[in-house]
């Protein structure tokens, strides 16, 4: 086994994070310092230590989380709420989060302490689908879905956006739908915003650029405001998984993650 692969799998960290330790000559096999990160070992007899302390190889966990708005997704933060303070400190040991969701984003949200599962499902060339569901003030005529869909410009110096998969979920005015859109940055209350025609649905992307969602339906002419992840690869979220609360992953969500 590579060296980064089996520290990233015993929770010193994501493998882009151990590949710097490994250089900085902070790890030693067998007594001695190594400084190639890609060095096979074995896995079953040789001993790794990190930073003077010996690496054992620990029991991956997963765990699903429903994200609330409003927390951030980091571990710790001064000023807000982050997603790690809805865990039990007991389950946070060695986690972390794979991705991130917007602030005022909600929905699913992996964390766990297997390093090759990140690097699965972020690494770009690996082109894995993540949906969102959205609810924005605006429209989408046929030209602008075929952008989406196609790819647009959603930034200054910045390659087109991906193929992506649009479905429309209902298009209509703001009035009509207030009951069933949470929207916590909109004042809801302002009538001024009952006559704006808004619109529903599914986006699906294969990138993560930082606030894409959002960035590719303003480019499309639309401003979100709600928004929420449902899907990473293969594994849905759960919807009788209340906001604010996590739960391990099963065995067959844990398989449609490394298909």
């Amino acid at each position: 086994m590579r060296l980064d692969k089996f520290l990233a799998q015993s929770s010193i960290g994501r493998r882009r994070t151990v590949r710097i330790y490994v250089k900085e000559g902070l790890v030693k096999v067998n007594g001695k310092v190594v400084t190639e990160p890609a060095m096979e070992i074995r896995e079953n007899t040789d001993v790794i230590e990190y930073n003077g302390k010996l690496v054992t190889y620990t029991e991956k966990v997963y765990y699903m989380f429903n994200k609330p708005a409003g927390c951030i997704t980091a571990r710790k933060d001064a000023v807000n709420q982050t997603v790690f303070d809805f865990f039990d400190d007991a389950d946070t040991m060695g986690i972390f989060h794979v991705g991130r969701l917007d602030k005022d984003t909600e929905g699913l949200l992996l964390l766990t302490n297997d390093g090759e599962l990140e690097h699965k499902l972020m690494y770009p060339q690996n082109h894995v689908q993540k949906t969102y569901f959205f609810w924005a003030l605006g429209s989408l005529d046929e030209v602008r879905r075929k952008q989406l869909e196609h790819g647009i410009y959603i930034g200054k110096d910045e390659a087109q956006t991906k193929p992506a998969k649009l479905k429309i979920h209902k298009y209509g005015l703001f009035n009509e739908f207030k009951n069933e859109i949470s929207c916590g940055n909109l004042n809801i209350k302002d009538s001024g915003y009952y006559n704006q025609p808004v619109v529903s649905g599914y986006l699906t992307i294969t990138e993560g650029r930082k606030h894409q969602v959002k960035r590719m339906l303003k480019a499309a002419g639309c401003y979100v405001i709600y928004l929420k992840r449902i899907s990473i690869g293969g594994l849905t979220l759960d919807e009788s998984l209340e906001k604010g609360k996590y739960r391990p992953l099963t065995q067959a969500e844990i398989q449609k993650l490394f298909r």
